[in-house]
């Protein structure tokens, strides 16, 4: 990878810390088995108690929707290897309290690529209720749309996924993503339960006004957090080089890679890792890896999706100007994204809390630079 497109994505990244459209970031690049991490700024430069926090490779970020993609995701998948279910069996089959008008037919495939018609959103922290009457309202919302004619992003479809998952697994969701991914693939820091002892590793996010402090250690998304962080949809907790760790798993197509070799070099953080030839770990088979990153969504125009994964060319892909049409990813509403290209061994981690000062600032610019900056170092 050439040094000059490592320097303009973190130029870039500077140059956005410098505005102030977030207090710091994490960059984390997997290239050809060698990895990248490069931290700036602040995880949390007021803390109500102490000094300012400075951002790290070690620093814990809320990855908001990247929890679709890195827990949910890969556990379906799993389950669907294990012929638990398949992509056209019915989520009514499997939680018969998932009833409405329209919703018998709708398919666990169609909640992966958000095809269901089911609702956005859903307000439920305001709502008053339990957290039983929670799960009821998620599990008995109205369609939004007819089922399989258009691509509406639902938080409440991975919110229904993480139930389903719960259900056939007979556990809870962190303890099986834990389990059965993260575990195998060393991701040891990643987290669906923040624990105090560690607030300060964490990032801190938006401002609020009940705590009247910034949400530190606790999950951004209202969601997740009135149903106690646990989710399908959102509240992960995790660090740019354990995201690198899973964006290696899905360029070695589902198999655990072997890692024999870390080193560090100079102000970056430089970690080589030599792989050897895949064994017989996996997470899940290359029949799933291939799904999952196939376009699901052709009858829907300016769509592409895959299972979970954002493609290249929908409405929501940010992999910039130069990834190769092979090319996946995923962002969070906190700031968080990451983007993996197979045909050019690419994997790019961006993290960042950009809701610190509020939900107006966006990373959407910088996320194309920075993708734009280190494909054109890696294709040169």
């Amino acid at each position: 990878m050439g040094i000059r497109g490592v320097r303009a994505a973190c130029a870039a990244i500077e140059r956005e810390i410098a505005a102030g459209t977030m207090p710091g970031a994490v960059l984390g690049v997997l290239h050809e088995g060698r990895e990248w991490v490069y931290a700036s700024g602040y995880a949390h430069p007021k803390p109500s108690q102490g000094e300012p926090v400075f951002a790290s490779e070690d620093t814990l970020y809320d990855a908001a929707s990247l929890t679709k993609v890195v827990v949910t995701l890969p556990l379906m998948l799993q389950l669907l290897d294990e012929a638990c279910l398949t992509l056209s069996t019915k989520v009514s089959d499997i939680l018969p309290s998932f009833q409405g008008e329209g919703k018998m037919e709708i398919t666990v495939g169609q909640l992966l690529t958000h095809t269901s018609g089911l609702q956005a959103d859903l307000n439920l922290h305001s709502s008053g209720w339990s957290r039983e009457q929670m799960w009821e309202a998620v599990l008995t919302a109205p369609l939004a749309a007819t089922p399989n004619t258009e691509v509406i992003y639902s938080d409440l479809g991975y919110l229904t996924l993480g139930c389903i998952i719960e259900k056939m697994l007979d556990m809870s969701l962190d303890e099986a993503v834990k389990q059965r991914v993260w575990d195998p693939l060393g991701m040891h820091h990643s987290t669906l339960t923040p624990s105090l002892e560690l607030t300060g590793r964490y990032a801190a996010t938006e401002y609020d006004d009940a705590l009247q402090e910034h949400l530190w250690g606790i999950v951004h998304d209202e969601k997740a957090r009135a149903l106690g962080g646990v989710c399908g949809h959102a509240g992960l907790f995790t660090t740019a080089g354990d995201l690198l760790k899973y964006a290696r798993m899905w360029l070695a197509q589902g198999a655990v890679p072997v890692m024999l070799k870390m080193e560090t070099a100079g102000a970056v953080p430089l970690m080589q890792k030599t792989e050897a030839e895949e064994g017989e770990a996996r997470i899940f088979s290359r029949a799933a890896a291939a799904a999952a990153i196939r376009t699901h969504t052709g009858h829907v125009h300016g769509t592409n999706r895959g299972l979970g994964w954002v493609l290249k060319g929908d409405q929501m892909d940010a992999s910039g100007d130069w990834m190769s049409p092979l090319c996946y990813g995923h962002t969070g509403f906190t700031g968080t994204s990451m983007w993996i290209d197979p045909e050019h061994e690419l994997a790019v981690v961006l993290l960042t809390n950009r809701v610190y000062g509020g939900r107006c600032s966006s990373v959407a610019q910088l996320r194309a630079q920075v993708h734009n900056a280190l494909t054109g170092a890696v294709s040169s």
